[in-house]
């Protein structure tokens, strides 16, 4: 029998950690990190170039926020989009026609002499009866009605996204969390708060897709809520690398030193 078996299971389990972990356990754990980190840079990037350019401008604020969630109402949703995130998908003059046509009142008659071919030469390519979540613009009722003003997401939107995000996002971090739980030297009142984070400002970022839905002056609940999770992933990711592969280096360092010392 060795010496293990008679190790108490709490003792035992509190004896595995990041850094006592094998190297076969640390490349497991460090090819999801890293796979995860890159698809949280990819989602950062994906945010800027949708969200990110709902005001027309390059880069996330509290502007573009509002026009997401709760809409511009002061415009339609077409030209919110050929001024936001669609600017750079047509040439300035033909967006111009089409943004003048709206104001106009997107007539039909000026549809069928003027606006279709624009729209069949820089749009239907994507917006079309196979674009799926899009809309078909080949047909003017789906036009007409992205003329109309904008109100940002819709409550099916929303609903979808949720529970997408509900389910992905807390799979996540119930892994990144898991490993993190192997840190050792962590004080309890860092260690705890960093594993329920995650869940806490996920459930709040949520709540405040609907809340701006509603009114705009929750808008900044939602960059609240977008840091948190980003700071506590940030944290946990750190400390786990950290301690996989530098701390375990150095205590290893440490222990043949002293075996030397010993012998």
């Amino acid at each position: 029998m060795s010496n293990h078996d008679n190790i108490p299971v709490k003792y035992a389990y509190k004896a595995a950690n990041l850094i006592s972990f094998g190297t076969s356990i640390k490349l497991l754990f460090t090819g999801y990190l890293t796979t995860i980190a890159a698809g949280y840079i990819m989602a950062l990037i994906q945010i800027l170039f949708t969200h990110g350019m709902a005001d027309g401008q390059f880069g996330l604020s509290l502007n573009d926020i509002v026009y997401s969630y709760y809409g511009d109402r002061s415009g339609s949703v077409l030209e919110s989009k050929l001024n936001g995130s669609m600017k750079y998908n047509a040439p300035d003059e033909d967006r111009f026609k089409i943004i003048q046509w709206v104001r106009d009142g997107a007539s039909e008659k000026e549809y069928n002499t003027t606006i279709k071919t624009i729209i069949d030469q820089n749009c239907v390519t994507c917006h079309n009866a196979d674009a799926g979540s899009l809309p078909d613009f080949s047909k003017f009722e789906n036009l007409q009605k992205v003329s109309e003003s904008s109100h940002g997401a819709t409550f099916q939107s929303l609903t979808r996204l949720s529970h997408i995000h509900l389910f992905g996002i807390s799979f996540i971090f119930m892994f990144v969390g898991l490993i993190f739980s192997f840190s050792t030297g962590i004080p309890c009142y860092y260690k705890y708060p960093a594993i329920v984070m995650p869940y806490l400002f996920l459930l709040i970022d949520i709540a405040s897709w609907w809340l701006t839905k509603l009114s705009p002056h929750f808008a900044w609940l939602v960059i609240v809520a977008g840091f948190g999770l980003g700071l506590s992933f940030a944290f946990m990711w750190c400390v786990s690398m950290y301690q996989m592969w530098v701390l375990g280096g150095i205590r290893k360092q440490s222990d043949r030193r002293n075996a030397i010392l010993r012998d």
